[in-house]
């Protein structure tokens, strides 16, 4: 008995030491592939300098233990697709990122109509703001969008060509929750400026921190981490690639007589 219950204590410990290696390494891999996606572009290149490479073995790049970081909650209003599906990119973002919102105009919109729609990928956002108090503001805007419904719509405002060179002041947030067709204004101030967005930006934010994500756009699908406004090759590669590596959902089984 006590030879087994010491076995049991040795592998209880063990769980947790091996999350945290993945952990660990997954955040040295970010902060690599972070670096290289936004260090300086050559005379004249735009958008992204890094072409993230994903390689035809699904497993390639995969961190298994990142994979929990999905929180599959179906009451998520910052979530887009279902809960179960086999696919779940996450992402880390700035309102105030350039690349994030090219992120959202080009590549997003072509994802969520090729593979959110068919229940293939769901998408989480964290809020990661790192270009100051602005940043912070629009994030807590969002969240507060969200309790309303209207995360999604509040998202494209924030995130439309030209939308950020306005700035993200209080009046420009009521601005775009009204764009987005958030109902009760009075709310989302209070909201905007409560303690809970806070706690909610905050937790976002340092699991973006933990992971070693240094730069906005970053994103984990199924576990792979990927950086930068890569091009929309680079995210179908991924999201292929982890749909096929995912188990398969058990099929219903018919009632008798059926």
């Amino acid at each position: 008995m006590s030879t087994s219950k010491s076995t049991s204590k040795s592998t209880a410990k063990a769980k947790p030491i091996l999350i945290v290696s993945g952990v660990a390494v997954a955040a040295v891999l970010f902060g690599l592939v972070s670096y290289t996606a936004t260090k300086p572009t050559s005379p004249g290149a735009s958008g992204s300098s890094s072409v993230a490479e994903v390689s035809a073995d699904p497993s390639a790049g995969v961190y298994a233990e990142l994979e929990a970081y999905a929180r599959r909650d179906p009451a998520d209003k910052l979530a887009l697709g279902r809960a179960d599906a086999p696919v779940v990119l996450i992402e880390y973002a700035d309102f105030k990122c350039g690349y994030c919102g090219k992120f959202a105009r080009d590549t997003e919109p072509a994802l969520v109509k090729k593979y959110v729609e068919d229940g293939t990928l769901r998408i989480e956002w964290r809020n990661f703001p790192i270009f100051g108090e602005e940043s912070e503001g629009i994030a807590r805007a969002s969240w507060a969008a969200g309790r309303q419904g209207r995360f999604w719509e509040f998202h494209k405002a924030a995130y439309a060509e030209g939308a950020k060179e306005k700035g993200f002041g209080k009046e420009r947030l009521t601005a775009l929750a009204t764009e987005a067709g958030v109902p009760d204004l009075a709310r989302f101030a209070k909201d905007s400026d409560s303690a809970a967005a806070r706690e909610a930006v905050r937790k976002d934010q340092e699991q973006g921190y933990a992971l070693g994500a240094t730069s906005t756009p970053s994103f984990l699908i199924n576990g792979r981490p990927i950086a930068g406004a890569q091009p929309l090759e680079t995210f179908t590669e991924a999201i292929e690639a982890a749909a096929k590596a995912a188990p398969k959902a058990p099929k219903a089984s018919k009632k008798a007589g059926q």
